[in-house]
């Protein structure tokens, strides 16, 4: 067995090619109480260990359980929260693209697993990040079960960021919401965003970011700065869909997280064959932000439904019967909703 080298101290260190394995160890150590907040059933152990243990038959009720899983980021709207020094609300904003898209099958989220990349760990920037992951867990009801940070010195810059993260959530099985459930007559309730979730930052930056002043008004009359409107967080949605499902049970029939494709692509990913889904652009309440997208990039209607989610960050597809029913429980639960259309016959098309 070949030994290293006895060379004496005083050479090339991590820590001098750009990797500090104390602060990470140190930053650690400075979210574990953060962590241990978002602790529900099934967890069985903290952070720190090589893998999240957590036990699924202390998850509840299900009798023949099956695991979803989702994977996602927050994109480039972290630039934003770069320019302005801000990330608190992008850590919920990674919540929410990972638990709304869970309970688009109806799964309650169980877990949620981190992954950050950083050119240089700096610790007050990183606890914000987290402070707002952990609060978006608690907001969903899942837990932080684990993640990595990763300090990539030499090859990021020292003030970049990435983060992505991984869940898992539990449904029972034949009870997957979807486009089979789908059927005609079936009204469609949308779910009021205020801001633009996480999605489309490319568009909106390039418009309205390039060249711009974050600290500027977002648009005339605007009580928020620009860079203020662009980091609102998204909302999650999850606690409203899994209560109304508890409620109208089986008449609830499918759920479209309005992310990237906007409202057209994500609406339609719920559409069966030979039907379509007619919305009233009218019926729904749209943020100025949208139209200040709008009348700055000249962005046609049309692209601005294809991006953005335009004021409804997620749509529900409900039996005819109990749509009034859906309104008042989404709304006791604190989501703002409309009734903003119908699915009829077609051929897998959204009208608007």
């Amino acid at each position: 067995m070949s030994r290293l080298l006895d060379l004496p101290e005083g050479g090339v260190t991590y820590d001098s090619s750009g990797v500090s394995i104390v602060a990470g160890d140190e930053f650690v150590r400075s979210i574990g109480p953060l962590v241990e907040s978002t602790a529900r059933p099934g967890v069985l152990d903290g952070i720190g260990g090589f893998g999240g243990l957590f036990h699924l038959g202390a998850a509840g009720r299900f009798r023949d359980p099956v695991l979803v899983a989702s994977a996602d980021g927050v994109g480039t709207k972290l630039e934003v929260a770069r320019l302005v020094g801000r990330y608190d609300t992008v850590g919920l904003d990674l919540v929410a693209m990972l638990v709304d898209d869970l309970v688009c099958l109806g799964a309650e989220p169980l877990f949620l697993l981190d992954y950050v990349a950083v050119g240089r760990v700096d610790e007050a920037r990183l606890v914000e990040l987290m402070r707002g992951i952990t609060e978006g867990c608690r907001l969903a009801g899942c837990a932080l079960l684990g993640g990595e940070t990763a300090e990539h010195g030499g090859v990021m810059a020292s003030d970049d960021l990435d983060v992505a993260g991984f869940a898992v959530g539990v449904l029972e099985r034949d009870e997957e919401l979807g486009r089979a459930r789908v059927r005609v007559g079936d009204q469609l309730i949308g779910l009021a965003s205020p801001g633009l979730r996480s999605n489309g930052y490319s568009l909106a930056r390039r418009v309205l970011v390039d060249g711009g002043d974050l600290s500027a008004p977002a648009y005339p009359g605007a009580s928020r700065t620009l860079g203020e409107e662009l980091l609102l967080p998204s909302v999650i949605y999850t606690p409203g869909v899994l209560r109304l499902r508890q409620v109208v049970s089986g008449d609830l029939h499918a759920a479209a997280h309005i992310t990237g494709g906007g409202i057209l692509g994500n609406v339609a990913r719920i559409l069966p064959e030979r039907t379509d889904a007619r919305i009233d652009l009218e019926s729904f309440a749209t943020p100025e932000i949208f139209f200040e997208i709008q009348r700055r990039g000249s962005v046609s209607a049309r692209e601005m439904l294809r991006v953005f989610n335009c004021g409804l960050g997620m749509v529900l597809a409900v039996s005819s019967s109990r749509a009034s029913e859906a309104l008042d429980v989404l709304r006791e639960t604190g989501f703002e909703s409309y009734v903003i259309g119908e699915i009829v016959e077609g051929s897998g098309e959204v009208s608007v």
